[in-house]
């Protein structure tokens, strides 16, 4: 069978596609990824033997540079509705399977293809907030925030379908009227279908099931986590046995307003509680900032080789990196930048096995706070108690529902 798998988003989107690819190929799916064509995730891709589709523009550069102006928005959705359903309609066959995440309309576009070629279709997301559930609200664009008035939330789910009409519905509609197919009433339940995935593992993410007449049942695989066999670099293996384990401090794909602001008070903060300090550069370009030698600042790493090593992450609070930490054992300190990453800062919070820093600007104080909850011994012990708990099949399961 051949099957496509469709992503537009940063690491955290692009990785649990590949990993969800090295499990088709094992057992006999012919397997392609249409994902965004920056160079470090075909690398990645290529290395578990997946064949890259590129389709959008460039994250990196999406994200690094300008914020883009809000009167393009409808543009810009339009355009990847277009490319997305152009390069999955290429990849894909009729008979096969097409697994789509990542924003909306190239989500949208990925749909779309499938329902041409006739192919089986599965929504699936990489958080909750963005599944009709009674245990949460719906995640809020904020160019289009729900009235602070209304709390029900099967009232904010209603509400959400005219928002998600509203922001997607033209640039979806044009798009399918465009390519033969009959337009829909309500993008968001088409896109996300009756029976969505959810690659989240339980214990970090319960979904309780069944959430209830009206609304759809998410079938939870647990997170899908790509093996990473990478060995760590000598010069980083010969920092952390110079010393105790230092605290790794990173942000991923998020780029930062003052990166170096954000260095200097994780540097200052890590030092108050007694501990060296591990930078991880990302897309933020963390540096060392005076050049002592209990500061090393690191590239692209294996953190699933990194994280058990060190005593606690400070991080964005994506998905991949929470799910990465708790896997590890250690205590982490989320500081969340945007869309999911609050609500994973929540559930660190709420599990005690770290802190939530309030805001996406850490000062060294308000750091340095965190750090001491996050480093306290109780913190510790349940990071090491949940992390037996963390199930790592849920991209076989995954695969194994689709073939199956």
């Amino acid at each position: 069978m051949r099957v496509v798998l469709s992503t537009y988003g940063s690491r955290g989107d692009v990785e649990p596609m590949a990993a969800l690819a090295l499990r088709l190929e094992e057992l006999g799916a012919s397997v392609r990824v249409c994902a965004p064509p920056d160079e470090e995730f075909s690398a990645r891709l290529a290395e578990v033997g997946v064949e890259p589709v590129p389709a959008g523009q460039s994250i990196r550069a999406l994200v690094s540079g300008p914020p883009p102006a809000p009167s393009g928005f409808s543009e810009r959705a339009a355009r990847l509705v277009e490319q997305f359903h152009a390069a999955v309609l290429g990849a894909a066959e009729p008979g096969g399977a097409v697994v789509a995440t990542g924003l909306f309309p190239a989500v949208a576009g990925a749909q779309a293809a499938a329902e041409r070629l006739g192919a089986r279709f599965a929504y699936v997301a990489l958080q909750p907030t963005v599944l009709p559930s009674p245990h949460h609200r719906p995640f809020e664009y904020p160019m289009a925030p729900y009235l602070p008035e209304v709390t029900d939330r099967r009232e904010l789910w209603e509400l959400n379908i005219g928002t998600m009409n509203a922001l997607f519905g033209e640039a979806v509609n044009t798009h399918r009227a465009a390519v033969g197919l009959p337009a829909v009433d309500n993008v968001r339940d088409h896109v996300l279908t009756g029976r969505p995935w959810l690659a989240t593992d339980p214990l970090l993410d319960p979904w309780p099931s069944p959430p209830g007449a009206g609304w759809p049942e998410a079938v939870q695989t647990g997170a899908w986590i790509l093996p990473d066999e990478r060995p760590l670099p000598a010069d980083l293996s010969a920092f952390l046995a110079a010393g105790e384990a230092p605290v790794y401090v990173g942000f991923g794909s998020m780029p930062l307003r003052d990166p170096a602001g954000a260095a200097r008070a994780a540097v200052e903060a890590v030092r108050a509680q007694g501990r060296r300090v591990l930078l991880g550069r990302g897309w933020a370009r963390l540096a060392e900032v005076d050049g002592a030698g209990d500061c090393f600042a690191v590239g692209e790493v294996n953190q699933q080789a990194l994280f058990p090593k060190v005593a606690a992450v400070v991080h964005h609070g994506g998905a991949g990196t929470t799910t990465t930490a708790a896997r590890a054992g250690v205590p982490q300190v989320l500081v969340p930048q945007m869309v999911d990453q609050p609500y994973w800062a929540s559930r660190v919070a709420a599990l005690g096995i770290g802190a939530a820093h309030d805001g996406p600007t850490p000062t060294t104080e308000s750091l340095a706070a965190a750090l001491r909850h996050a480093l306290a011994p109780a913190t510790r012990e349940r990071a090491a108690a949940l992390a037996a708990g963390i199930r790592t099949d849920g991209a076989a399961a995954a695969a194994k529902l689709l073939l199956g």
